[in-house]
C-alpha cells in the first residue's frame, strides 16, 4: 500500500555533492508520520543519517552530517529528498528511504529502527578520493 522508491545515486569524487529522492506512494505523506534516509556500508548495520516529520519542517541529522545535509519535502511532489555536501568516503553505502506508520509524534529523533514499517530498494552511493 505505502511505496518508496529511491534514485539519485551514484559514483562521485571527494568534496563532491548528491542529491538522493524517495518517491512516495500518493498521500503517503498527506498524514505525519517520519520519513528517514539510513546508509549501509558493506558488512555494517544500517544507520540513521537524518530524518523529517511530514507535517512539520522539523528535521534530524547524524552527527556525520550535521552542517553538510539536508532533508526536504515536497509535498506536491510525493517525495523526500537528501542533499549531502562535502562528501567523504565514510558516506559511502546503499541509502534506504524510510517511513513510519502515521503517529501524532513529530520526535522521530527518538524511533527506533524496528519502527520504520516501510523501506524503499536503495540506492548506492560511493565516494572515491
Amino acid at each position: 500500500q505505502v511505496q518508496l522508491a529511491e534514485s539519485g545515486g551514484g559514483s562521485v569524487q571527494a568534496g563532491g555533492s548528491l542529491r538522493l529522492s524517495c518517491a512516495a506512494s500518493k498521500d503517503t505523506f498527506a498524514r505525519g508520520r517520519c520519513v528517514a534516509w539510513f546508509r549501509q556500508a558493506p558488512g555494517k548495520e544500517r544507520v540513521g543519517v537524518a530524518s523529517i516529520y511530514t507535517n512539520s519542517d522539523i528535521t534530524t541529522y547524524a552527527d556525520s552530517v550535521k552542517g553538510r545535509g539536508t532533508v526536504s519535502q515536497d509535498g506536491v511532489k510525493n517525495t523526500v529528498y537528501l542533499e549531502l555536501n562535502s562528501l567523504q568516503p565514510e558516506d559511502t553505502g546503499t541509502y534506504y528511504c524510510a517511513a513510519t506508520p502515521a503517529t501524532e509524534s513529530p520526535s522521530c529523533r527518538h524511533m527506533f529502527r524496528s519502527q520504520y514499517s516501510t523501506w524503499g530498494q536503495g540506492t548506492q552511493v560511493t565516494v572515491s578520493t
